[in-house]
């Protein structure tokens, strides 16, 4: 008889000691999400959005710490949680609170902004949900939900119009269940994004808003010329 990974675990294991250092990232990264939710209700938008960037590192940092020390019986399970809470949710609502007082006067256009972000979290959510199942070693099938996060926040961050942003949400959105391939980024992109973000919580605003601007030039590189270099190295290959 072929036994589950369930039967596996030894019943006499605590929930606690199950857990393996990425795991603990992890949770950080869930924490951090949840954190930004708390702060966007509090209107400390900016704080909330250099939360939401700093789960998105942990994010990142996880999988590294895994592929170091091995990852953990709940790990995969984690991951997708955590990151439906600081990749997903939070970054929504932080531009709903955002521009709420942009739509609220029209019940039409209110409905219409929370259809647009009920179908990006719909598209997050399969993005997250099918990312083990589809998961490769040398790129992303469809866009990472982590770049989507990125566009959300600086799109609150930077306060750029609504009419504007409303069909690259979209556009994000189906780029995310697409099967494009992008290719994944290294250590050293991390650590660039990470001083940036440290700069925007610390520093002056005009350094702030230069980060953000460098942040989304980047990202769109990224997404424009990403999926034509997985392409190309593929045939070099």
């Amino acid at each position: 008889m072929i036994k589950s990974k369930q039967e596996k675990i030894p019943l006499q294991n605590s929930m606690i000691k199950m857990l393996s250092a990425a795991d603990v990232v992890t949770i950080i990264n869930a924490v951090l999400g949840f954190l930004a939710i708390v702060l966007v209700f509090s209107s400390q938008f900016e704080f909330a959005a250099s939360f939401i960037l700093l789960g998105l590192l942990a994010d990142g940092l996880d999988g590294i710490v895994a592929r170091r020390i091995g990852n953990g019986h709940m790990g995969q399970y984690l991951e997708t949680i955590a990151d439906v809470i600081s990749l997903a949710v939070a970054p929504l609502v932080l531009l709903y609170v955002v521009y709420y007082e942009t739509i609220a006067s029209s019940v039409s256009s209110h409905i219409f902004f929370v259809f647009i972000l009920t179908f990006s979290f719909f598209c997050s959510i399969i993005r997250l949900s099918s990312f083990s199942a589809m998961k490769q070693s040398e790129f992303f099938i469809g866009l990472p939900t982590s770049a989507n996060a990125i566009f959300l926040v600086l799109a609150s961050f930077l306060r750029i119009e609504l009419l504007y942003i409303l069909p690259f949400i979209v556009l994000f959105a189906l780029l995310m269940i697409s099967p494009l391939r992008f290719p994944k980024h290294g250590v050293k992109i991390d650590v660039v994004a990470g001083l940036f973000i440290l700069g925007a919580i610390f520093l002056n605003i005009f350094y702030t808003m230069s980060a953000g601007l460098l942040l989304l030039f980047g990202l769109s590189l990224y997404i424009i010329i990403g999926p034509l270099y997985v392409r190309r190295k593929k045939k070099n290959i």
